[in-house]
């Protein structure tokens, strides 16, 4: 991603000389509630480079974490999984689109509140999937989960659709505002 010059770049294109089936082809996006289809759970990591190989699909589970609990089901990569998922844990799901994010090689991630419906414990592994995942991209998150923004070059805190801040972490803690008070009281909460 190159900013430079008010125009942005993939890979030195200007997004505006790039066809929007090739743009769309630089973005993933992990959402809140990962969209699981019915088959394996290969085919449902293979969904984000359909050319994949089997080994590359394993490669993307194992950097984020996925192939613990793969590994362990009773035909691992090749157990059969109901559309949404439903035999697997809201983590387990959040996992898999972690592993088809990372299989899609994106030059921009967008993460639309990728943590939020997860436990604790869960949390932790995907937070080390984020550090994978997030490895040279360029990515969006939208996020209450404040833990999960918190490593984020640029955070901007929005109010009603407004900028109300901007700046790393360590800034905007410095700073005593709207964002250092909602990092505090969640770390009361929890």
């Amino acid at each position: 991603y190159d900013a430079t010059g008010g125009t942005i770049k993939i890979d030195g294109i200007p997004i505006t000389d790039m066809s929007l089936s090739s743009l769309r082809s630089q973005i993933s996006i992990v959402l809140q509630d990962t969209f699981i289809f019915s088959g394996t759970i290969m085919e449902n990591i293979r969904f984000g480079r359909p050319n994949a190989t089997d080994q590359e699909v394993i490669k993307a589970a194992k950097a984020v974490g996925a192939d613990d609990f793969i590994s362990r089901l009773a035909m691992g990569y090749k157990t059969e999984v109901e559309e949404r998922g439903s035999a697997l844990s809201a983590g387990q799901r959040q996992l898999i689109s972690f592993a088809r994010a990372l299989l899609a090689d994106p030059a921009i991630l967008i993460l639309d509140e990728a943590t939020a419906s997860i436990d604790t414990e869960t949390e932790v592994k995907i937070q080390q999937a984020l550090k994978t995942l997030l490895h040279g991209r360029t990515a969006v998150m939208i996020a209450h989960r404040l833990s999960t923004i918190r490593d984020a070059d640029r955070i901007i805190v929005l109010d009603h659709g407004k900028k109300i801040e901007e700046g790393s972490h360590k800034q905007l803690m410095n700073k005593a505002g709207i964002y250092s008070g909602l990092v505090k009281a969640q770390y009361s909460v929890s």
